[in-house]
């Protein structure tokens, strides 16, 4: 491939994803593209700058939100494509811990519950009482689009009710295992591209991750470029996604599909730490995008800028 579909689009994302790299938006990353069939993958910049350790194939990140999609996301698919999740019944229904009579399955997976996520000394909680707050969480009037991980904690729950199992293992025989992604898990892992300076590597970036464990829908996955390369395969290819493109939000304003932000043929998540997946279907093209872009700073406003430049362009170019 040597035209505009080819090798000078890889080109301009590629030069894109340098120049930020020494703007010290993130010091390195992981970069995978598929169309045609094919992956591409890209390795740039230094994966632990602190021991001069460059971007190179294997590596394993803290996939903070992407989590969502993979795991949580995933089980739900599954269940809504054999009608056997009904999106506008109740949560509480599958889930009867939760408070409240009128929050749907479809509010919790668009991210339009009006749940607030606001708990009070939430740093001081353990697991057990983390979680008796969010099945008693305030729900507000405006049902519009809120992004919040406790809507995907409380999915988490319901997973967790309606198999009777730990996430971990939900995941694993679900979907890990199935798929052959054998580098998947939850952490704390042994070995990790460092997330912060100073943090020992491996450690679960998100705060509400780290206390709930395998208990977490929201955030908590490692992975690696080539099992995300396997995942969204699957979604690109399997009966199970086929009807995934499309709208699922009742509110009018933000467009999303089930746990995927939707813009126009193409369905994304981003992650805190400096990761997004998206795919487009209809064109069957893919791109992987991993960072530890939290390592030095966290200018999480402008890096929502940078990151929605990039992926952008992708969309554009690719």
């Amino acid at each position: 491939m040597k035209n505009k579909n080819g090798v000078m689009c890889v080109n301009a994302i590629i030069e894109k994803i340098t120049e930020q790299i020494q703007e010290g938006i993130y010091p390195g990353a992981s970069l995978a593209l598929y169309r045609n069939g094919q992956w591409s993958e890209h390795y740039l910049g230094l994966a632990d700058p602190e021991k001069g350790e460059p971007v190179e194939a294997d590596l394993v990140y803290d996939l903070a939100s992407v989590s969502k999609v993979v795991g949580v996301a995933t089980i739900c698919a599954f269940l809504y494509t054999k009608g056997e999740l009904a999106l506008d019944r109740p949560f509480k229904e599958f889930y009867p811990r939760f408070a409240h009579e009128k929050t749907t399955i479809r509010e919790l997976l668009t991210h339009t519950s009006g749940l607030d996520p606001f708990i009070p000394n939430r740093d001081k909680f353990n697991a057990q009482e983390l979680k008796a707050a969010l099945n008693s969480l305030t729900v507000l009037d405006d049902k519009t689009f809120h992004y919040t991980d406790v809507n995907f904690l409380l999915l988490g729950f319901m997973l967790e009710e309606l198999y009777g199992e730990d996430l971990d293992k939900l995941f694993e025989g679900k979907i890990f295992k199935p798929w052959a992604m054998q580098k998947t898990s939850f952490g704390p892992v042994a070995s990790a591209v460092p997330t912060v300076r100073g943090v020992k590597a491996g450690v679960v970036h998100d705060p509400k991750a780290r206390v709930l464990g395998q208990h977490a829908g929201s955030a908590g996955l490692f992975s690696t470029l080539e099992d995300l390369q396997i995942f969204l395969e699957h979604y690109l290819q399997d009966e199970f996604a086929e009807k995934l493109s499309q709208n699922f939000a009742s509110e009018p304003g933000k467009t999303r599909s089930l746990a995927w932000n939707l813009e126009g043929k193409w369905l994304d998540h981003t992650g805190y730490t400096g990761t997004f997946i998206m795919y487009n279907r209809a064109e069957q093209k893919a791109a992987i995008f991993l960072s530890n872009r939290t390592y030095e700073k966290d200018e999480r406003a402008q890096w929502i800028l940078d990151r929605n430049e990039l992926m952008d362009l992708i969309r554009k170019e690719w």
